[in-house]
């Protein structure tokens, strides 16, 4: 299995108030890497990218619950 995917998994056993709340606390994250970023703080930009993948990761799974949720 490869990382992307184990990472996903993790997600995936998330309930909804916990990844709601690690939706909550990953934005936030982007929003201060990208204020350091552009304050010259911060000179790794690959974390920037990082944390907008685990972002779309978070998006896409509470997107497949919405999906699961109205099939049944």
């Amino acid at each position: 299995m490869t990382r992307v995917n184990r990472r996903a998994d993790e997600i995936r056993r998330l309930s909804d108030g916990d990844l709601a709340k690690e939706m909550e606390e990953t934005r936030r994250r982007f929003f201060s890497l990208r204020l350091r970023w552009m304050t010259r703080q911060e000179s790794n930009y690959r974390l920037i990218s990082q944390v907008r993948r685990r972002i779309a990761r978070l998006e896409t799974i509470k997107k497949e619950r919405q999906l699961a949720a109205e099939k049944e």
